[in-house]
């Protein structure tokens, strides 16, 4: 079972659900973080701002920015 998946968010906090958006589980912690570690590039230039780690839809940590640290 997929359960982890991540919530995009803009930098308001909205939730962000275009098509575009990889709507991609993971069947644990690990893999998820490592997906997004991979992706992050992508997903900024499709306009994620920020990320919610879920598990079974219940939120682990973040938002999390996917914007480098200056």
């Amino acid at each position: 079972m997929n359960s982890w998946t991540w919530q995009y968010e803009a930098a308001d906090g909205s939730t962000l659900a275009g098509t575009e958006l990889p709507r991609t589980g993971f069947p644990n912690q690990a893999d998820a973080e490592s997906w997004v570690g991979e992706s992050w590039h992508d997903l900024l230039a499709a306009g994620v701002e920020q990320v919610t780690l879920l598990n079974s839809g219940e939120k682990v940590y973040g938002p999390m920015s996917l914007r480098p640290l200056a």
